[in-house]
C-alpha cells in the first residue's frame, strides 16, 4: 500500500520549533519565516540542547550573518511565490522593502553565498511549484502558467525544459507511470 501525502513545510517547521522551544521553556515569538525572537538570554547548555533537538529535524540555527540573510531572502521569495496577492509585485522592490536592504546588497550577498542569482533561484522555485501542481492537481498547463504569473505556456515550458531537461508533458507522463 502506498500513502501519498502533501507537506506544508512552513507549518511543520513552525510546529517543530514551537514544540522544541516550549520543551526547553524558552520564551519566544515567531517574527517572520525562518526567524524566532528569543525573549530571554539562554545559557550555553540550553542552546546546545536546542541545537541538538532541532538538528534531529534537519533544522539548523544560523550564526553567520550572511547565511542568515540568504535564508531570509529565500524565505521571502518563497512567501512571495506562495502568496497569489504578491505575484505581480516587483521582486527587487519586495525584497528591499521586506528585508530593509538595497536590492544590490541582497543580490551580491545571495550570489556570493549560493553561486547563483536571485533570479535563477526564483526560476528554480517556480519550476518546483510547476512540478508540484503537475503531480498534485488536475490543472492544465495554461492554468498553472496563469497561477504562477507566467506570460504564456510557452514561457513556462521553456523554463521548465531548460531547468529539468524535460518538457512539462514528458515530466507529467513519467510521474503518472511512476505512480501506477
Amino acid at each position: 500500500m502506498k500513502l501519498f501525502v502533501k507537506y506544508d513545510y512552513d507549518l511543520v517547521c513552525k510546529t517543530v520549533l514551537k514544540e522544541q522551544l516550549d520543551a526547553l521553556n524558552i520564551s519566544h515569538t515567531h517574527t517572520t519565516q525562518g526567524e524566532v525572537k528569543i525573549h530571554d538570554t539562554i545559557n550555553e547548555t540550553t542552546r546546545e540542547q536546542l541545537v541538538a533537538a532541532l538538528g534531529r529535524y534537519g533544522i539548523q540555527i544560523l550564526s553567520n550573518p550572511k547565511e542568515t540573510l540568504v535564508e531570509r531572502i529565500k524565505n521571502t521569495i518563497n512567501d512571495l511565490l506562495n502568496n497569489k496577492d504578491l505575484r505581480t509585485v516587483k521582486v527587487s522592490s519586495y525584497l528591499s522593502d521586506t528585508l530593509l536592504y538595497s536590492y544590490a546588497h541582497l543580490s551580491t550577498v545571495f550570489s556570493e553565498s549560493t553561486y547563483t542569482s536571485i533570479e535563477n533561484y526564483m526560476i528554480l522555485k517556480k519550476v518546483d511549484l510547476v512540478k508540484e501542481r503537475i503531480c498534485n492537481s488536475d490543472l492544465t498547463l495554461t492554468e498553472i502558467a496563469y497561477q504562477l504569473d507566467y506570460s504564456s505556456v510557452a514561457h513556462l515550458s521553456g523554463q521548465f525544459k531548460k531547468t529539468t531537461g524535460l518538457t512539462p508533458s514528458s515530466f507529467q507522463k513519467i510521474m503518472k507511470n511512476k505512480n501506477i
